[in-house]
């Protein structure tokens, strides 16, 4: 594990935490700067288990109401109808990921749709953010059994790297009546389980071709990635709500575009 390598997680963890929790693809961010900075883990472990630092960023953000739905819970049927929400939610992903995971991986991380995918989902990100809809929904815990499985079917498509599974559950959301602030915390609530289970999954499938070096290079990129996220997450819901989406749209269409421009230079 030399310092160039720890350079390189650095940056991608970096990459990892400032982009988990807004709809530009923390997946296809970190394949892409990968990509051109030479970084390869094996069977893109790497960016896979770092998001544990993400997880536990809005954990401990969210640990107060955590724990207050928690102890609700038992009582209270409007907190056991929300955390059913977000089970159900996060059933569909559940599925097709520990289905085709593995087939996902080998077809679809490609920087050449990464791309595609990013440019495409910045010019879906600005209609919708423009578009009047009218909203039903301004308090999370409000959405529907219903509601909440069709975001988890939306949330399937962000197993496209370059989609955003937050942009896509939030774009869901909204499509459905809910305001930017509650679209956005949903995807953060929806967030815990769904990374979690990928970090479950990914780690019980390569842990043994992990050398030390690779359990080296994750503990630090977990760190970091953790740090940075834990800043996003304090400041993402407050912006969206007074400025909407519109800077993440032209974020993802200009690497997208820049992305397309290095692959087509440098390869």
């Amino acid at each position: 594990m030399d310092a160039a390598s720890i350079g390189k997680a650095v940056v991608l963890a970096l990459v990892e935490g400032a982009t988990e929790f807004i709809p530009v693809s923390s997946t296809g961010h970190q394949l892409l700067v990968g990509h051109f900075i030479g970084f390869e883990s094996p069977n893109n472990t790497f960016e896979v288990l770092i998001q544990l630092g993400a997880i536990l960023a809005i954990v401990g953000v969210y640990f107060r109401q955590l724990v207050d739905l928690l102890l609700r819970a038992p009582r209270d049927p409007n907190a056991r109808r929300f955390i059913l929400a977000i089970l159900i939610a996060f059933l569909p992903a559940a599925i097709i990921g520990g289905l085709f995971s593995k087939y996902i991986k080998f077809y679809l991380f490609n920087p050449w749709i990464i791309c595609s995918t990013l440019v495409a989902g910045g010019l879906v990100l600005l209609v919708i953010d423009e578009t009047e809809i009218e909203q039903k929904y301004d308090d999370v815990h409000q959405f529907s059994l219903p509601m909440a499985l069709k975001i988890g079917l939306f949330q399937c498509l962000a197993m496209i790297p370059g989609v955003s599974r937050s942009g896509a559950t939030i774009v869901g959301a909204m499509l459905m009546g809910s305001g930017k602030r509650a679209a956005t915390e949903f995807s953060f609530y929806l967030a815990m389980p769904t990374m979690a289970g990928a970090f479950a999954k990914d780690l019980l499938d390569n842990y043994k071709n992990l050398s030390k070096d690779d359990v080296g290079l994750i503990a630090i990129g977990f760190v970091v990635a953790f740090l940075s996220a834990l800043f996003v997450v304090r400041k993402l819901l407050n912006y969206v709500s007074r400025h909407g989406f519109s800077l993440f749209a032209w974020w993802r269409i200009l690497v997208g575009a820049a992305g397309f421009a290095g692959l087509i230079v440098f390869g």
